[in-house]
């Protein structure tokens, strides 16, 4: 019988894997669709139409899949220059307050964001040459920025659990335990 971390352990694992393969397989044909472009450009003077807008469009895909993985694993760019001064046994706060923070910040773009996709779809923009709604896209963007909203407000749960001692670690950033070392006889 699998316990309910064991599941939501499982399940950010699957979600991961999923929005990794699909960033990875939009960045791959990004690779194939500007190779295509450059080889039809200059070798038979033959451009593929429409491949700047396609660029921009895989571009934005690329990042948003992308960022609820980086917010899970705190992989951000991060500046450290009050680590070294800043007390181990306090990690947990900070680390609460800056997820907090990011959350609510994201959580902010979020609502912005489908309001722009609402808007998009209302007026029926499109990109200027290929035509292609762009509501979908900033639909997207928006379910990425809620999901990173989420995501961040469980680490902050995470590191508030293990501030009160409910659980040993609320995220990679956490302090490490010291292990006793063991009798050498």
């Amino acid at each position: 019988m699998q316990t309910l971390a064991t599941r939501a352990a499982r399940l950010g694992l699957v979600m991961q894997r999923g929005l990794e393969g699909v960033a990875g397989a939009t960045l791959f044909a990004l690779m194939l669709l500007t190779t295509a472009d450059v080889t039809g450009r200059y070798f038979f003077n033959n451009p593929i139409l429409g491949t700047v807008e396609l660029t921009q469009l895989m571009l934005a895909a690329v990042v948003f899949l992308s960022l609820p993985v980086v917010c899970w694993r705190e992989a951000h760019i991060s500046v450290d220059l009050l680590d070294a001064v800043f007390p181990r046994s306090l990690i947990w706060f900070r680390q609460l307050v800056v997820n907090g923070v990011c959350c609510a910040a994201l959580w902010v773009m979020t609502r912005r964001v489908w309001a722009l996709g609402e808007r998009a779809f209302a007026w029926g923009d499109v990109t200027e040459f290929l035509r292609l709604p762009l509501g979908y896209l900033i639909y997207l963007m928006a379910l990425m920025l809620g999901l990173s909203a989420l995501l961040l407000a469980l680490r902050a749960l995470g590191y508030l659990l293990e501030g009160l001692r409910v659980i040993e670690r609320g995220g990679p950033l956490s302090p490490e335990r010291e292990t006793p070392p063991e009798d050498k006889a």
